[in-house]
Formats: C-alpha cells, sequence, structure tokens
C-alpha cells in the first residue's frame, strides 16, 4: 500500500516595484483608496470628469452638428458619462499611486500606520476580516496587485480583504508595543506622582 502524499500548497510572494516613495500597499482595498484620497484628487478627477462635455460644447459651438435638440441630448449625456467615468479612474488612480509609492504619500504613510497601529491596539486583522479561503484571497491578490497602472485600459478594483499587501507587518506591532508602553509608563507616572 502507498501512503497518500500530503496536498502541496504554495505561497506567493508579493510583488513589489521600485520606486521613488515608500510602499505602503501594492493592493489597496477600493474603499481604502477611497478613504486615503486627497482634496487635490477630487479637484482632478472633477476637471476631467466635466472636460467630456466641456469639450463637446466647445466643438458644437464652433462647428455645429445641426442635429437638433434630441442628438445634442443624447451627446451631452453620453461626453458626460464618459466625463464622469474618466475623472473617476483618474481619481482613483491618482490616490493608488500614493499607496504603491510612485507620487509622494507622506501623508498616506502616517495615515497608514495610525489606522493599522489602531487595528493591532483593538485586537482587529489588519486588512479586515475576509470569507474567502486563503488560496482564493491568493487569486484575487494577484489579479489585482498594481491594477491602477493599467486603469486607462482595464479598470480593475480590489473589493477582497486578504493579507499580501507586500509589506512587511511588523511595522505595525511595533509601534503598537511602543504605544502601549509610553501609555504604560505614564499611567505609571502619574499613579507614582499623586501617591
Amino acid at each position: 500500500m502507498s501512503q497518500a502524499q500530503p496536498q502541496k500548497t504554495y505561497q506567493y510572494t508579493s510583488k513589489v516595484l521600485e520606486t521613488p516613495y515608500p510602499l505602503i500597499d501594492n493592493d489597496p482595498h477600493f474603499k481604502r483608496v477611497v478613504r486615503y484620497a486627497r482634496q487635490s484628487d477630487y479637484i482632478a478627477g472633477v476637471g476631467a470628469a466635466l472636460a467630456g462635455p466641456g469639450l463637446f460644447h466647445v466643438m458644437q459651438k464652433m462647428h455645429p452638428s445641426g442635429v437638433g435638440k434630441g442628438g445634442l441630448a443624447i451627446g451631452y449625456r453620453l461626453t458626460g458619462w464618459l466625463g464622469f467615468m474618466g475623472g473617476f479612474f483618474w481619481y482613483y488612480q491618482r490616490s493608488c499611486m500614493r499607496f504603491y509609492g510612485v507620487s509622494e504619500n507622506e501623508r498616506e504613510i502616517r495615515m497608514d500606520m495610525r489606522e493599522m497601529v489602531d487595528k493591532v491596539k483593538k485586537g482587529e486583522p489588519l486588512y479586515g476580516v475576509s470569507q474567502l479561503t486563503p488560496a482564493m484571497q491568493g487569486v484575487a491578490a494577484r489579479q489585482s496587485r498594481y491594477s491602477a497602472m493599467f486603469m486607462a485600459v482595464i479598470p480593475w478594483f480590489n473589493f477582497v480583504n486578504h493579507s499580501q499587501h507586500g509589506v512587511d507587518t511588523a511595522k505595525y506591532y511595533q509601534q503598537a508595543e511602543r504605544e502601549l508602553e509610553e501609555e504604560r509608563l505614564s499611567v505609571l507616572g502619574k499613579a507614582t506622582g499623586a501617591g
């Protein structure tokens, strides 16, 4: 009789690009990207969204199409929708580039550290709870990692909570330990000073 061979499981390492700024997350969750967006991202997105119908209006004034009000309404709706989608994609991509370390991301690094350290202190999972198996989480991570770099061709977002983000999470636990130690010493100092 032959013994059953143990099933092999594979753990893939997360791809990390060389970037001028520190990597925060190479596959940020959709909600996190939206939450970390800057005001300049909103302005750029709105500007891009208004460019579609704005350019259509300018072209219509320069060279009228003569299709009448019904045709113009369809044109404005279409360019408005395309402008909205393009503006949203640009807004989203600008925010993602800071997570990847492609753009200046000092503010996002501080926000990330605060958010993750707070989760460590509360005992919550860093990247949320997932209903998927670890294997399926890996599939999802590999499909959406650095996807914002290709946003103009295939808009792809990460809606899956998983733990494969290309960063060493030990820094969050170390910072949480330092903060808890400082809080403990502060409480001891107050107790000693009062007594």
